[in-house]
């Protein structure tokens, strides 16, 4: 993030939006995270459900954690652009509406993984989550193209000749580059943090607990009948 601050405040302002548009390095990138995130919670959603390894789970759901963050950031980063762009916070545009329900669908997925204490049913779920709920990245990238959005077509992606300044071009290059590697970190250091938390219920199973209520003894009524003689 801070490459891509660096890379906004060398660039000149653009000719239409001026210094507004420089928001484009963090609100693109954020969203090809995304993409790239949920499609790894797909890879290693089908990856578990065909091997039954629990290593595939554990990538499936940091992707997906990651991911969820990323969609977030874009969204935000969307309406605070769209503020002065379009004199709205938020419109019910295509584009904007199916970001809204991916980022809704990957957090149920999130949350679901929440929700089931026991492991393998939780990845087995979980797993059929991840697959089925990778329909929401074609919905939400092409819906420029087939339906008529006032959100613009895509930059580096659509047919036909770039429509963006050669500066521009490398720079976000730069900035989706410095996104991946931060993605990379982050999935590293989930994935840590996945296998703590698995040996923690690991370790809670195995140990002797002392039930509730153990240190109490019924009371001996023979005590009280020779009290009473």
């Amino acid at each position: 993030m801070m490459s891509s601050l660096v890379i906004s405040l060398l660039l000149p302002p653009e000719q239409i939006q001026g210094h507004l548009s420089k928001m484009l390095f963090v609100h693109v990138p954020s969203i090809y995270l995304a993409y790239v995130a949920f499609g790894v919670t797909l890879v290693g959603s089908a990856a578990y459900l065909a091997t039954k390894n629990l290593k595939w789970d554990r990538l499936a759901g940091a992707s997906g954690e990651v991911g969820v963050f990323f969609t977030g950031l874009a969204i935000l980063l969307g309406m605070t652009w769209a503020k002065p762009t379009w004199g709205v916070w938020w419109t019910w545009d295509a584009r904007l509406v199916l970001t809204a329900v991916m980022f809704f669908v990957y957090l149920s997925y999130v949350a679901l993984r929440r929700a089931i204490p026991d492991r393998v049913m939780r990845a087995r779920r979980a797993g059929v989550f991840g697959v089925l709920a990778i329909v929401q990245i074609p919905l939400v990238h092409f819906s420029v193209i087939w339906w008529r959005t006032l959100h613009q077509p895509p930059s580096l992606t659509r047919p036909g000749p770039i429509q963006m300044d050669g500066p521009y071009v490398a720079a976000l290059l730069v900035a989706v580059m410095a996104f991946t590697l931060l993605y990379v970190v982050l999935i590293n250091r989930r994935i840590e943090l996945s296998k703590i938390e698995a040996a923690i219920e690991d370790a809670f199973l195995t140990t002797d607990t002392a039930v509730a209520g153990a240190a109490v003894s019924a009371p001996r009524f023979d005590r009280l009948e020779d009290d009473d003689v």
